[in-house]
């Protein structure tokens, strides 16, 4: 792993708020969305695989509205990163900077690994599944990479 340089540890000591780790900004995107969705539609998320549907079924209804997909962007990756977290805590993955090719491959900076080794992007599914419909449920992509984890 690369040693940052002096000027962007000094940047990271004096600003820790504007570039946390990827272990504090994964979880933290994650509690922010459960509290606006339990505010806004109270639906309470509670962290399990199971309540991943509900997660589809939100994105769902942002789909019927038909946003631009940029109006919900931050949205999305909150889901996405809800998702990331549902893997942490049930699957044993943990939150990863993503290198330079897996961030062009992705499009994320995050995202998370399996005990496996493998690499996975939550961030990007929940985007897919706006874009893109029930065929890439957050659900289903749970089940996905808690199989493909204990291949």
């Amino acid at each position: 792993m690369r040693e940052a340089e002096p000027d962007q540890r000094r940047d990271m000591m004096e600003n820790p708020v504007r570039n946390p780790p990827v272990t504090v900004l994964g979880p933290r995107l994650a509690a922010d969305i459960v509290a606006i969705v339990r505010e806004g539609s109270r639906i309470r998320l509670d962290y399990s695989p199971q309540s991943l549907a509900l997660v589809d079924r939100a994105i769902e209804g942002i789909r019927r509205e038909n946003p631009p997909a940029q109006a919900v962007t931050r949205t999305l990756l909150g889901f996405g990163a809800y998702t990331g977290e549902v893997l942490v805590r049930g699957a044993r993955a943990g939150w990863v900077d993503f290198d330079a090719h897996q961030r062009d491959t992705f499009g994320q900076p995050f995202g998370i690994r399996t005990p496996d080794g493998r690499v996975w992007n939550p961030l990007g599914k929940a985007v897919k599944r706006f874009e893109n419909g029930p065929q890439h449920s957050l659900r289903l992509f749970y089940l996905a990479v808690v199989g493909q984890a204990q291949v």
